[in-house]
């Protein structure tokens, strides 16, 4: 939301002429919402209506064969001799027939829209076109510009009489810029439309508001992008083309000041439009984050309880840490099963390389048990004679 007081009137980047308040209007909520939706009903008021031909698909003296004859009974083409005769006819399933719901004319085509939503959403918009933000985030270029909104002195719209004047003009306020991504734009459109006298497309530039018909209508005319409006006849269509909000306005200063008489202000209402009155901002303020973070409101804010986590429920089977908390001994009877493994695991290593060195399990086993036999005690020798035979 725009809180400035005043706006500066220039006639060139850097030549201020002076300055003028800046119009109630431009500090007006923004309802994009609104704009939208009355966007698209006065999209709708402008179509043509159209329809098909009445007779098409019904040129024929088509009959049905009725029941009895093994086929549909769709109408059908009378005489013989051709492909055609005996072909269905009329129906939306048929070759050259009509089609389904043919259009017709009566439909429903202009939407009625309500006078004070019209008005709001020409406020709304309005207000978009002074935040440089939205303007510049709808494509315009606006960099070299010296304010937004840009308002211009009365004295250099009188002398415009030539385009090269109004082009030298757009170049010294520094909107020249958007032109030249007009330019840029420009192609050939992509459809059946390059038929029907729409051949060429390009992005909108520009929209220059006046108060009374002057000389720099036609100046102004024959720039790409450029589009005049008079500030009593301000179109949603204009200001916000597609429905999307920020459209660059260049005002005269006799436009810009009429702005109050025409939509009022907070404290009096319309002279204008009767009975209409500016629509109140819900929050004087708009930055929220300081808002919340005032002193006023975080002293009514009640204090926040501790919060604590929940814990955490865990499968105690597969988290050992989980189930030594819950039972001591778990550590001892996991050591004791990871020992019992790795004893298992050897005595098989053991028993496959026994196998595989042919050694039957049997006798190996049974020499590791073996215990060695102790030796005897030799008998000492003795020294004494041998008895003589007889």
């Amino acid at each position: 939301m725009s809180a400035r007081p005043i706006v500066g009137v220039y006639t060139n980047v850097t030549t201020s002429s002076g300055s003028t308040r800046l119009p109630a209007v431009f500090t007006s909520p923004i309802r994009s919402d609104i704009v939208q939706e009355v966007h698209t009903s006065m999209n709708k008021n402008k179509r043509q209506p159209y329809a098909v031909s009445k007779f098409a698909g019904h040129q024929s003296s088509a009959e049905s064969w009725g029941t009895g004859r093994a086929v549909s009974r769709i109408p059908r083409v009378p005489g013989g001799g051709t492909h055609r005769a005996g072909q269905g006819a009329f129906g939306n399933m048929c070759r050259g027939g009509r089609m389904f719901a043919p259009t017709k004319i009566w439909r429903k085509w202009h939407r009625r829209i309500n006078n004070n939503q019209k008005r709001l959403a020409v406020c709304s918009a309005l207000a978009a076109s002074a935040l440089p933000g939205l303007v510049m985030a709808r494509g315009h270029r606006i960099s070299q510009i010296p304010e937004v909104p840009l308002v211009i002195d009365n004295k250099s719209v009188e002398s415009l009489d030539k385009t090269r004047k109004a082009v030298a003009l757009l170049k010294a306020i520094g909107a020249y810029e958007d032109i030249e991504r007009v330019l840029a734009s420009q192609k050939i459109r992509a459809g059946k439309g390059k038929y029907r006298n729409r051949r060429y497309v390009q992005r909108r530039g520009p929209l220059v508001v006046y108060a009374e018909k002057g000389p720099l209508i036609k100046s102004f005319r024959n720039v790409p992008g450029i589009e005049m409006c008079n500030v009593s006849a301000l179109n949603l269509l204009q200001l916000a083309p597609g429905g999307h909000v920020g459209r660059f306005i260049i005002w005269t200063r006799d436009a810009i000041q009429k702005l109050d008489s025409i939509f009022g202000t907070y404290r009096a209402g319309s002279a204008i439009k009767e009975g209409f009155s500016l629509q109140h901002p819900i929050l004087t303020n708009a930055d929220v984050n300081r808002v919340i973070n005032s002193d006023e409101i975080q002293s009514q804010i009640r204090k926040k309880k501790p919060s604590y986590l929940a814990r955490r429920r865990r499968n105690a089977l597969k988290n050992h840490d989980f189930m030594q908390r819950l039972n001591p001994y778990a550590r001892v009877v996991k050591r004791r099963e990871l020992v019992s493994q790795q004893r298992s695991k050897s005595a098989k290593a053991a028993l496959v390389e026994a196998k595989r060195k042919g050694i039957k399990p049997e006798a190996k086993k049974a020499a590791e048990t073996k215990k060695p036999e102790a030796k005897k005690p030799e008998a000492k020798k003795t020294t004494a004679a041998a008895p003589k035979k007889q």
